[in-house]
């Protein structure tokens, strides 16, 4: 393959995981080469497992990293969001906290804590907790071994008996324009859920999350939600949180 068309291919890859749909169109003017050429482009990206065609165009093929991968990600940054968010806990309240990696990263802020109650639906919490002098209960479900958390009718079943002051949910991106991405709709409709039981909901992500769309599950983000990053999240992707007037706090 010639540099030109390489680097070309390399970059509608960035572009598709950026927006999560380049068209064919767009592309074209872009890199001022014609529709079959990206055609082309696309075609020998979807036959190395690339890219997934759509309709005019194509998003990019992700895999779900396991928990224990994830974990040892961003650790700087998403320990700086969990102790801006163990800050906002008040004594006696009862928070429900997702699975994920920042999450798992607030449970271990509020483990020394002996005044509050810890609902989760991550084992990694609950390993967070286990020692702690708070009282801690379990929305059991069936397992994702990815995610380490618990989902399906079970889980929801036990949600719908409870209510939360706040709840603490994590994303495998965010965009202003379609809300909280997960890898499946168990997740995000098990998200929408978690919140309406909750007076208060926070989103934790990191600023390498935003703006981007990974997967093609999506829960859109609540007007009254607040949504959590740390200080490497750029002014340019705040805005468009920002305009659609999202409350995004940047943790320091």
């Amino acid at each position: 393959m010639a540099r030109g068309a390489r680097e070309r291919r390399d970059a509608i890859l960035a572009l598709a995981e950026g927006s999560g749909l380049a068209s064919v169109e767009e592309l074209s003017r872009a890199f001022g080469v014609t529709a079959s050429t990206i055609r082309r482009d696309l075609a020998q990206l979807e036959a190395a497992g690339r890219l997934a065609r759509t309709y005019g165009g194509a998003i990019p093929v992700q895999h779900e990293a396991p928990l224990g991968q994830r974990n040892g990600e961003a650790t700087d940054a998403k320990r700086t969001i969990a102790r801006w968010a163990a800050e906002q806990v008040r004594p006696g309240e009862t928070v429900l906290l997702d699975s994920g990696s920042t999450t798992t990263a607030l449970a271990r802020e509020l483990a020394h804590r002996s005044d509050l109650t810890v609902v989760t639906t991550s084992i990694t919490v609950l390993h967070e907790l286990a020692h702690a002098d708070l009282r801690v209960e379990c929305l059991g479900g069936a397992l994702r071994p990815l995610s380490q958390g618990f989902v399906g009718p079970l889980t929801e079943a036990a949600l719908e008996r409870r209510t939360f002051d706040r709840a603490f949910l994590g994303a495998d991106g965010v965009t202003a324009e379609h809300g909280i991405c997960e890898a499946d709709l168990e997740q995000t409709r098990l998200k929408e859920l978690m919140a309406r039981r909750a007076d208060r909901v926070y989103v934790l992500v990191h600023a390498d999350k935003l703006g981007r769309r990974p997967f093609r599950a999506q829960a859109p983000l609540g007007s009254d939600w607040t949504l959590v990053t740390d200080p490497a999240a750029d002014a340019a992707t705040t805005a468009h949180f920002h305009a659609r007037g999202l409350d995004l706090v940047v943790a320091s």
